[in-house]
């Protein structure tokens, strides 16, 4: 198990790009959350077996059909204990 906080930047807000990071961390069975930031990037964490979050971090990176990714920050941090889901944050 890894978790890992994830800045993207690009044209990633207005796009459907938190859904679109909602369903594929619940496609792959990853817990986390996701938010907008004021300076128009996206902040997500990301929780589960290594194989799934790297499966998750390549489709971020490729984005959805209306996203594109300028830039992705990846750093990885301490786990979250009995986490159950992913979530959007507003």
């Amino acid at each position: 198990m890894l978790r890992y906080l994830i800045i993207a930047k690009g044209r990633v807000q207005g796009v459907g790009f938190r859904y679109f990071a909602e369903l594929t961390a619940y496609k792959l069975n990853l817990t986390g959350w996701c938010k907008n930031l004021m300076d128009g990037a996206v902040e997500i964490e990301i929780q589960g077996l290594e194989k799934n979050v790297l499966s998750f971090i390549s489709a971020i990176k490729a984005g959805n059909n209306f996203s594109r990714i300028e830039d992705l920050d990846l750093s990885r941090i301490d786990l979250i204990e009995n986490e159950k889901k992913f979530t959007i944050k507003y």
